[in-house]
Parts: C-alpha cells; sequence; structure tokens
C-alpha cells in the first residue's frame, strides 16, 4: 500500500532507493541540520541495514516520491503501539524541488497514516534550534514547541539545543477542519 499526499507518494524503500538514501546520509548540510549521530554510510553497511532493520513492526520509514522521482525520506520510528505514539523525521534530498509543497504534504500524509490508519495519539519530533525550515514546515502542519533541551546536540565541537516536538491526533483533525488540506 502506498502513502498518497496530494503531489507526493509515500512508499516503500526498495533496494534501488539506496544510492539517493546513502547521497542523503552522507550529505554534509543534510547532517548538518539533523539530530543524532551521523557517519558516512558504506554500500555494505546500508545493504546490511536494509535486510535486518528496514521493516521491523516497530519503524516504518518510506520513500517519499514526487513525480516519479525518490526525492526523500520520512519515517515513524520507535513506535510505541501501547502509548500510541510514535517519532517522526523527515529529509530531503538536494535535489528535491523547492517551493512545491513536498515537504509539507509528506508531513500532512504521515500524519494522516499515523492517525487514521495505525491509530497512533501523538507524534513526537525534535529539531535544532538554527534549523528553521524544519520549525517553519512542522508549525505550519500542526505541531506545538513542547520546550527546550539546553545544549542536547553536539555538533562540530558546540553543543545546541534541541527544541522538543509534538501533534495530537486531535490536533491534527483541527487542522485539516480549519484549513481544509485533503479538500479537493
Amino acid at each position: 500500500m502506498n502513502i498518497h499526499g496530494k503531489y507526493v507518494i509515500l512508499r516503500a524503500i526498495e533496494m534501488s532507493d539506496m544510492q539517493v538514501m546513502r547521497e542523503m546520509m552522507n550529505d554534509p548540510c543534510i547532517e548538518e541540520m539533523i539530530v543524532g549521530w551521523a557517519w558516512p554510510v558504506s554500500v555494505y553497511t546500508q545493504e546490511k541495514w536494509f535486510q535486518t532493520s528496514a521493516h521491523n513492526g516497530k519503524d516504518f520509514r518510506f520513500i517519499i516520491e514526487y513525480e516519479g522521482n525518490a526525492v526523500g525520506i520520512v519515517g515513524l520510528v520507535d513506535i510505541d503501539w501501547k502509548n500510541r505514539k510514535a517519532t517522526t523525521s523527515i529529509k530531503l534530498h538536494k535535489t528535491c524541488p523547492k517551493g512545491k509543497g513536498i515537504g509539507t504534504d509528506s508531513v500532512m500524509a504521515l500524519e494522516r497514516y499515523a492517525f487514521d490508519q495505525l491509530q497512533l495519539h501523538r507524534l513526537e519530533g525534535s529539531w535544532l534550534t538554527y534549523n528553521f525550515a524544519s520549525e517553519k514546515l512542522h508549525l505550519k502542519c500542526g505541531w506545538t514547541i513542547e520546550g527546550i533541551q539546553h545544549k542536547a546536540i553536539y555538533k562540530n565541537g558546540v553543543y545546541h539545543d534541541l527544541k522538543i516536538v509534538g501533534i495530537l491526533s486531535e490536533d491534527y483533525y483541527a487542522l485539516i477542519q480549519k484549513n481544509h488540506y485533503w479538500d479537493n
């Protein structure tokens, strides 16, 4: 089953997507903007990850496809089925067209899938305080900044603050009722 947005399709990761994913993982500009520990990803390491971790029932990652091209990846990870929550992520490839609503549509489609299909109650995330694009995207998609973790992420010799964010299913439903996002 593919997940359809207005402009994008979120689909299962295929072995043929490994090059695009590896380019994103090894891109220093993307690494500078993401939370977490990044290291160079080899073909071997990535294929091993794909075979063992890509579909484990706790983490769902999807390729973002726009006009037939893989342009990024979104995910629901660390799914907590008891408490009905998950952590989200999004990465867009450097060749992803800008100003087309691809990021917004990807997050909205992921939210709809998480809340309507998986019946999750809460999505969580975080971003570095200087990642203004991620902040703008998520606030547009109904997320709330819930707090700051001071000096939580170490990058390039400096500790950076981390914004902690979330969205509840009722916030998502109120947003789409207000902005009519899914209306044709």
